[in-house]
């Protein structure tokens, strides 16, 4: 498995485990105040996820960008 597909993999186990820490927080908001580890504990994954998805997103352009058919080659 190459570079690419393990950070996919990597970004989708992550948003699953925001996911669970979400439902985490919501349900220990329902039972009263909760302790501040839960309340914090999704912000670790979401950090995870936004650099994960941030490279993902530049993939396509960094490809372009590499081959040479960046915007000097439009003209």
């Amino acid at each position: 498995m190459n570079w690419n597909n393990w950070v996919r993999q990597i970004h989708r186990w992550l948003s699953i485990a925001f996911t669970v820490t979400v439902i985490a927080n919501f349900v220990a908001m329902a039972r009263g105040e909760p302790p501040l580890w839960i309340v914090y504990s999704p912000l670790l994954p979401l950090a995870l996820l936004l650099f994960t998805g941030l490279y993902m997103f530049v993939l396509p352009y960094a490809g372009k960008w590499r081959s040479g058919r960046g915007a000097s080659a439009v003209e």
